[in-house]
C-alpha cells in the first residue's frame, strides 16, 4: 500500500473514516498483516482535580465519553526500520507507534501508520487522546498482542505526556492522566446520559492544551475533591444520573478559577430552567455539555428547549450525544 492509502472510500464525508468501510478493510486485509485500532471520542470531564493514591496526591479525571466522533487507525509493518505516519502532522501517533513497538521489542520494525479521523481540533474532544490509543491498538494487532488497558494507558501517556482514559473502554474510571495509573475502578459503568454540547468560545476556535499551566489547587479544593469523588462513586454505584450531573457541575465550578467558561452562571440557571440535570465542561477545552437522564422519555423535548435557550444566550454551535457506559464501544 501507497502513501495515499485511505481507511475509507465513498462511505465517508470530510475525509474521514466511517465504521462500515473500516470493517471492510480490516476483515479485507487481515491476512496481509496489517493491524487495526479506533477510539471514540470524549466530551470533556465529569471531574477533575487532584486525589489522594497510595498515599500522595495525584491529578486525576473522569471521562465524559462521546460517541460523536472517532478515529482510526491502520497499521502496516516492514521490514524495514523507518517508520512512517499519514498525515505526516500526527507526531502524537508517531511517539506512540514508536513506544508500543519498544515495549513489545520490536524496535527493529518499522512500517507505515495510517490515520483518519472526524475528531475536531483543540476543543476537547481528545483528538490527540483518540489518535495515540488507536495507534497503540493497531500497533499491537499487527504484532499478535492482545490489547490491555493498564498497558495502553501507560504507553499513551509516555506518547503525549497527559492523556484521558478512552483506553478503558466502558469501565467508570478515575485515572491519573499524567502518570497513567488507575486511581479508582468505580463500581459499575456510566449509566444512560443524554447530552446536549455546545461551544463556549466565541469563535470556536478552541484550546491551546500545550500552552495551558497544570491548575494549581489550594487545600480547600482537594478537599472539595475528595468529597466529589465520594459521591461520583456512590452516584455510579446507584446508577443515578442525576448525582453524576450534580458531581460534574461542582467540578464544573471549582474549574472556574483556572479556567473559566463564560458565562456560567448563566448556563446553570438555563441548566435549571430547561430540565437539565447538571452542566458538564471540558476542564481543558472550550466545549461543555447540559446533562439528562437518558431514560427519560422526554429527554429530546428538553434538549430542544436547552437548544431555544442557549440560542437567547447567543450560543449557536450545539450538537447532541449520549453517554451510556453499558453500551459497548466498537467501531
Amino acid at each position: 500500500m501507497g502513501s495515499g492509502m485511505r481507511i475509507s472510500e465513498d462511505e465517508t464525508t470530510s475525509g474521514t473514516a466511517s465504521p462500515k468501510a473500516f470493517r471492510a478493510l480490516r476483515s479485507a486485509s487481515r491476512t496481509a498483516g496489517m493491524g487495526f485500532g479506533s477510539s471514540r471520542a470524549h466530551h470533556g470531564e465529569i471531574l477533575q482535580g487532584v486525589f489522594e493514591h497510595q498515599g500522595r496526591l495525584l491529578r486525576g479525571l473522569v471521562t465524559m465519553p462521546c460517541d460523536l466522533y472517532r478515529s482510526y487507525v491502520v497499521f502496516e509493518p516492514s521490514r524495514t526500520p523507518v517508520l512512517t505516519v499519514t498525515p505526516p502532522d500526527r507526531a502524537k501517533a508517531f511517539r506512540a507507534a514508536a513506544e508500543t513497538l519498544s515495549a513489545l521489542g520490536r524496535s527493529h520494525t518499522g512500517g507505515n501508520l495510517y490515520l483518519e479521523s472526524d475528531v475536531p481540533l483543540s476543543r476537547g474532544f481528545g483528538s490527540s487522546t483518540t489518535d495515540v490509543i488507536a495507534t497503540i491498538l493497531a500497533v499491537q494487532d499487527a504484532c499478535g498482542q492482545s490489547p490491555d488497558s493498564a498497558v495502553t494507558a501507560r504507553l499513551a501517556v509516555r506518547a503525549e505526556q497527559a492523556s484521558d482514559s478512552l483506553m478503558f473502554g466502558e469501565r467508570s474510571v478515575l485515572f491519573a492522566q499524567r502518570d497513567g495509573v488507575l486511581i479508582e475502578e468505580f463500581a459499575a459503568p456510566l449509566p444512560p446520559l443524554a447530552a446536549l454540547g455546545f461551544g463556549t468560545s466565541r469563535d470556536g476556535a478552541g484550546v491551546s492544551t500545550l500552552d495551558m499551566r497544570p491548575a494549581v489547587y489550594d487545600r480547600a479544593e482537594v478537599a472539595e475533591f475528595a468529597d466529589l469523588r465520594a459521591r461520583l462513586r456512590e452516584a455510579v454505584a446507584a446508577g443515578d444520573p442525576a448525582g453524576i450531573a450534580e458531581v460534574a457541575s461542582a467540578s464544573g465550578r471549582i474549574n472556574q478559577r483556572h479556567l473559566p467558561v463564560p458565562g456560567f452562571a448563566d448556563l446553570e440557571a438555563l441548566a435549571a430552567r430547561c430540565g437539565a440535570l447538571g452542566l458538564q465542561v471540558a476542564h481543558s477545552g472550550d466545549i461543555a455539555g447540559l446533562l439528562f437522564d437518558g431514560r427519560d422519555p422526554d429527554v429530546d423535548r428538553a434538549r430542544g428547549r436547552a437548544e431555544r435557550g442557549l440560542r437567547d444566550l447567543g450560543v449557536k454551535d450545539t450538537w447532541r450525544f449520549s453517554a451510556d457506559g453499558r453500551k459497548k464501544d466498537s467501531p
